[in-house]
């Protein structure tokens, strides 16, 4: 499932500016996932693979005025988007890859990551990069909008036993990148893992 970045910034670039019309429903389903995250006033946030912003908002209401809100993302056009739909207001936007993240050691309280994982080349490493900006006890939320069978028939796929976000597999490949897999929701309307950075 993993892609080249030339791939990643092709097939998002091109669908950028028509993203946030093509899923217009998703907003409550962002805001009910950032709210379950338990982030704290004050935290600081990163939304890695940010795409069009739409996490930014729930995520700057949860860490309010003195939290820190960063968005990154590899494809220019999204953060334009981003941009153009007023949400660079909430929170620092970043043109970087969530595999090489210019940010020092343990510098945020917590990542959230909608649809990023099945873009990583290296998931493990991937992961790892991203336990490396957090601090220990920090977190992680992988989230998307639907649930894995909603998105393979989406797709014209079926699941099957390797799908790197089933339960088996997941829990093992954040244990292996510096995550502690704490709570699993698969259903036709989400996905949600959150995780613990392990000490």
């Amino acid at each position: 499932m993993s892609e080249d970045h030339t791939h990643v910034q092709d097939f998002f670039g091109a669908r950028a500016a028509d993203w946030d019309r093509k899923f217009p429903g998703d907003g409550p389903a962002f805001a009910t996932a950032v709210a379950e995250f338990g982030l704290r006033p004050g935290d600081r946030v990163l939304d890695a693979g940010c795409g069009t912003g739409r996490a930014l908002t729930p995520l700057r209401a949860a860490v309010g005025p003195s939290g820190t809100v960063l968005g990154a993302d590899l494809t220019p056009q999204m953060l334009t988007a981003a941009q153009q739909a007023g949400r660079a207001a909430e929170g620092t936007l970043l043109l970087a890859d969530a595999a090489r993240l210019p940010l020092r050691d343990a510098v945020l309280d917590a990542v959230f990551a909608a649809g990023l994982i099945a873009h990583l080349p290296d998931p493990a490493e991937n992961l790892r990069e991203l336990a490396r900006v957090v601090r220990p006890g920090g977190r992680l939320a992988l989230f998307h909008p639907i649930g894995r069978a909603a998105l393979a028939a989406h797709h014209g796929r079926e699941l099957t036993a390797d799908d790197m976000r089933a339960e088996h597999n997941l829990g093992p490949l954040l244990a292996g990148s510096g995550w502690q897999l704490t709570s699993y929701a698969d259903e036709d309307a989400r996905f949600l893992a959150l995780a613990v950075r392990r000490t």
